[in-house]
């Protein structure tokens, strides 16, 4: 058998003291396509930034361990020095320059050049780019891939799918391409794209070319791949045979991993058994974590769990209820009928939403902290005012101050008081400012939306009982949406699984390794006896 191409030896990555990779070891060999799977948070993005050479890793202390390429130790400290070696990568997120067409994106960088008049005497600087060069080794980039894209089309304004297929030509016209990272490639393509993708994979691996292809899609793994790497908590917790694995097997050593037993408060009464929100045939137009079809109803008082791998729409369900993304479908509160879109009737009528996407939605950073608490709840349902003759309204600075630090002071938010800017706190607390300003909203259902993400590992702790918190001793029905399924399982009274934008089953938490395995596998009737 041929000696691996790229070997990764005992692989360790901190960052400010926190192990992201514990000792991963990783081979590809000529022409495999090899996957890496793995949850978020698993480590599969910083091994490849290791690999690749990003500032990042540099910025950061470096690593511990060994590469070997070709069986030579390497010190890969820059991009530049891993293409030089012949190998390309793929981001997740879109390297493109839209003012420019798709051969000058292909050959960015690499411009083939020709000769004028005037370079003999003055130098390769007064060289003209060669249009038609750069046009052939386009549509050769492009024609490898069986892509029908114009090379002069202009990349600003084309669909996502046509965008991803110029990045894979781009790296694949390098002359020296021999391992190709792709990273989450069909996140963004229809079914009918990702199935040409995955045959272009194959043509380019039987011509010799390497691929780490890193994916959420298991089906897609098991349709191409011949090798899996399943990384777990920043360690290889398996090496298959994609020929023998199953689904359910991938499923389970992505998400198995000891469950350790939360110590929760008793609830005051037992739970009713009240529907509290029934969504019907739920849509959501969310980039990446598309709704299609979702049917689930929540009950009063309980803390739901939705978990399931990225990229399947977990995250869009709170985004669509509350209005932040189109939404289409029936979603009943108490039994009346909710306009989808109105994020301002969701949040009058008792619903309150903690986004995962704490820096760009959740806070305003360079506000204090008793603003960022405060203002929804001021501008949606008017608390915080005083209201003078005329109809006159202003900030009620004083109640303003006294509602932060009583917020200060449940949450535990470490800081220096309610003046201190957003901006300037740890990730755990502001994880527990965007609480706070859910809670001033007296909520009756709460969404939050991957609570812990970023976060250290004590201030997840804190984060997670603060919502258990105000489910016990506020009865606030609360549904967790995370990546992280065993805090679900902490937390939970139920643990829905999203596959493909449905609900593929509803589990306790209690439920073994294989019954989750099957669910975020989307073998839901197997696993449920739906």
């Amino acid at each position: 058998m041929a000696e691996p191409l790229l070997r990764m030896r005992d692989i360790k990555k901190q960052f400010y003291g926190n192990y992201v990779l514990k000792g991963v070891n990783l081979d590809v060999y000529p022409g495999e396509i090899h996957a890496l799977l793995g949850e978020n948070g698993a480590g599969k993005s910083t091994l490849m930034n290791v690999l690749f050479g990003m500032p990042v890793i540099k910025e950061t202390g470096g690593f511990e361990g060994t590469i070997l390429w070709d069986g030579q130790p390497m010190s890969i400290t820059s991009p530049r020095q891993a293409v030089d070696l012949g190998i390309g990568m793929v981001h997740q997120e879109f390297m493109l320059l839209p003012g420019f067409t798709v051969a000058e994106n292909i050959k960015l960088g690499r411009e083939p050049l020709r000769d004028t008049l005037l370079t003999r005497w003055l130098g390769t600087r007064l060289s003209r780019v060669d249009q038609d060069k750069m046009r052939t080794d386009a549509r050769a980039a492009l024609d490898r891939l069986e892509v029908s894209l114009d090379e002069w089309a202009p990349v600003a304004g084309m669909p996502v799918g046509y965008k991803q297929f110029v990045e894979i030509a781009r790296e694949i016209d390098k002359t020296n391409v021999r391992l190709l990272v792709l990273d989450e490639p069909t996140a963004v393509l229809t079914e009918s794209e990702a199935e040409l993708l995955l045959q272009a994979m194959q043509r380019l691996a039987a011509k010799g070319i390497s691929i780490l292809f890193i994916t959420h899609r298991l089906d897609e793994v098991k349709a191409v791949a011949n090798r899996i790497t399943v990384l777990r908590d920043g360690e290889v917790a398996g090496l298959l045979d994609a020929e023998k694995a199953s689904l359910v097997e991938m499923a389970q050593l992505m998400v198995g991993r000891k469950i350790e037993a939360a110590d929760l408060p008793p609830r005051t009464k037992p739970l009713s058994g009240e529907d509290m929100l029934t969504i019907n045939n739920l849509e959501v137009d969310m980039p990446g974590e598309r709704v299609n079809g979702l049917n689930l109803t929540i009950k009063r008082g309980e803390i739901l769990g939705i978990g399931g791998l990225a990229g399947h729409g977990k995250i869009g369900i709170a985004n669509g209820i509350m209005g932040l993304y189109s939404a289409q479908g029936s979603v009943y509160l108490n039994k009346d009928k909710m306009p989808l879109g109105n994020s301002l009737w969701a949040l009058r009528h008792g619903l309150a939403f903690v986004s995962e996407d704490r820096r760009g939605v959740g806070l305003l950073l360079d506000e204090p902290i008793s603003i960022n608490i405060i203002l929804t709840a001021m501008q949606a349902q008017g608390k915080f005012l005083r209201h003078l003759p005329g109809n006159i309204q202003m900030r009620n600075d004083r109640e303003i101050e006294k509602f932060a630090r009583e917020m200060i002071s449940a949450l535990d938010i470490r800081c220096t008081g309610p003046h201190q800017l957003a901006r300037r706190l740890s990730g755990g607390n502001q994880q527990k400012v965007c609480i706070a300003r859910a809670m001033a909203l007296e909520p009756d259902l709460l969404f939050v939306s991957e609570p812990t993400r970023g976060i250290d590992v004590g201030a997840k702790r804190l984060v997670l009982d603060q919502l258990v918190k105000i489910n016990r001793e506020q009865g606030v029905t609360v549904v967790i949406t995370s990546s992280e399924l065993a805090e679900l399982r902490q937390v939970a009274d139920r643990v829905a699984i999203i596959y493909g934008g449905k609900l593929a089953g509803i589990l306790p938490p209690t439920a073994s390794d294989a019954e989750f395995g099957l669910l975020m596998a989307g073998k839901g009737k197997e696993a449920v006896g739906l």
